[in-house]
């Protein structure tokens, strides 16, 4: 499913095409992708919200596939071994960024589905130091949800600065936030969740959350950290009204409407506000032992590729319990 020229996702967007089979470069890997998950940075992608650096663009990072032809000095991986692809696809790895550990940062990094085509596609290409054996623990359609909803779930959660014990507040509860309430349970925490969505709020009651509600009622007690996943920068007021003094509140999307003026109250007795950007390999490699260690189970639903269009308008709407995850091939 292709994009050619970006516009709401109601006037369908994404194109069903027949490109040529990519072929590896050196160091590189060839996937028969078998499933994509849908994400908020799709939406965005598709709907020119985000700047584009390259068109026509095939998007998709949440990338579940078998290796099935390899470059001349790709000797990671074998061919049928089951990898995942996530947001990250490549770095330079020799910016200030990357040497200090920040990679997430670099100054040239590209990502899967933006700079580089993604997994709306029966194949793609990816540098074997960038795809990840995936825990024998998910099948494929539940494993792909993991590699940008679970990852990104993963950094906020660890620069919300969490700990064992804490008291957390997920705003919004999409295919990231169900499965960072898992994992945050399962570490000790005790999970809020604050959803418009009444289907969202009995999911999120089911996956055993201390509390559901609207973020406007406000917590039954201070939270000792927050993360906003829905793209809303109305929500930044209400969860540094409703987290502790020296609390941190994670913004954990790639965009978000504008954040309202702040008083300074809010903001006083060193709450902390800060953003959430992409994710690094190590972040990946972290996340995926931990969700097999828990195990996290992953909500969704499936989707056939040449409904892509459909998939993101139903995500548009919070009408996803859950993840969406695009069936590439049988």
């Amino acid at each position: 499913m292709v994009l050619e020229d970006p516009a709401p996702v109601e006037e369908s967007p994404l194109q069903l095409r027949d490109p040529l089979v990519p072929e590896p470069a050196a160091r590189q890997v060839r996937l028969a992708v078998r499933f994509c998950g849908t994400c908020h940075t799709d939406l965005h992608l598709v709907e020119g919200e985000l700047s584009l650096p390259k068109l026509p663009i095939i998007p998709g990072h949440q990338i579940v596939g078998i290796v099935e032809a390899r470059g001349a000095q790709a000797l990671r991986f074998n061919e049928g071994d089951r990898l995942g692809v996530p947001w990250l696809y490549r770095t330079d790895g020799t910016c200030s960024y990357c040497r200090a550990g920040l990679e997430n940062l670099c100054d040239h990094g590209e990502f899967t589905g933006l700079h580089a085509n993604g997994g709306y596609a029966e194949y793609m290409v990816v540098d074997e130091d960038y795809a990840y054996l995936l825990p024998p623990t998910f099948d494929d359609l539940h494993a792909a949800p993991l590699l940008c909803a679970g990852v990104i779930g993963y950094r906020s959660f660890r620069l919300s600065g969490a700990r064992r014990g804490d008291r957390i507040g997920l705003y919004g509860f999409g295919a990231s936030a169900h499965i960072v309430l898992q994992f945050a349970q399962h570490l000790g925490c005790e999970v809020y969740v604050f959803t418009r969505s009444e289907a969202h709020r009995q999911m999120a009651l089911r996956l055993g959350t201390a509390w559901a509600g609207d973020a406007n009622d406000g917590p039954t007690a201070k939270l000792d950290a927050a993360i906003i996943f829905a793209p809303a920068g109305g929500l930044v007021p209400a969860a540094l009204k409703a987290t502790r003094k020296g609390g941190t509140v994670a913004l954990a999307g790639i965009t978000m409407s504008p954040i309202p003026q702040l008083n300074y109250a809010l903001l006083y007795e060193e709450r902390v506000l800060r953003s959430v950007a992409n994710s690094t390999r190590r972040d990946v490699q972290e996340f995926l032992e931990l969700a097999a260690e828990v195990p996290v189970q992953t909500e969704v639903t499936e989707f056939a590729l040449e409904d892509a269009n459909l998939a993101l308008g139903k995500l548009k709407q919070s009408a996803i319990n859950g993840a969406g995850v695009l069936q590439i091939a049988a």
